[in-house]
């Protein structure tokens, strides 16, 4: 059996947890009154975005430069350009929602100052009008990756206990074969 490679797996748990913290954080955060509370959360938030945003650069360089492994040879042609996409869509919203994000902070007017140390340069001058336009895709495409992150767990569980190969077990090496 071919498994991913020990930093790809590491790549994938580590985005996958920050993303899903990040993403209850503003769904939490997102209803809070204005406060200095919240404005720390804003802040952690921006991070844990940043964050996402340099570990999937890192985890794509990783992937082109360390080829995956080969999808199981029984898969239908339409799963297999079925994981392809979803892939493609994972790693384009993994980009776009931390960019939409930080555009979305530099037209508000608020920079980001990474862990309160670094700061990072606005994409854009402030512009409220459109920082209400990019609030709406970011909240949008948070939502969009949430479903494609749910219908890949579903594949990945129907590849497990349905089809009985070893798609899951590849990526978490903590999980048995399927019998």
């Amino acid at each position: 059996m071919q498994r991913y490679t020990s930093v790809a797996i590491l790549f994938h748990w580590l985005i996958a947890a920050v993303i899903f913290g990040n993403f209850a954080l503003g769904v939490y955060m997102h209803e809070l009154p204005i406060s200095p509370t919240k404005l720390r959360l804003y802040s952690y938030h921006k991070w844990a975005g940043v964050t996402i945003f340099l570990l999937v650069v890192l985890r794509l360089l990783w992937r082109f430069t360390h080829r995956p492994p080969e999808l199981p040879a029984r898969m239908a042609g339409w799963e297999r350009a079925t994981a392809t996409l979803a892939h493609v869509v994972l790693y384009s919203l993994t980009l776009l929602v931390p960019l939409t994000g930080w555009l979305f902070s530099s037209a508000k007017g608020f920079q980001t100052v990474w862990f309160g140390v670094l700061p990072i340069p606005d994409l854009i001058a402030r512009d409220l009008v459109l920082a209400d336009v990019l609030k709406e895709w970011h909240e949008s495409l948070n939502f969009l990756m949430l479903a494609v992150v749910v219908l890949h767990v579903i594949a990945a569980l129907k590849h497990h206990f349905h089809d009985r190969d070893d798609v899951l077990v590849r990526m978490a090496p903590w999980v048995r074969r399927p019998r």
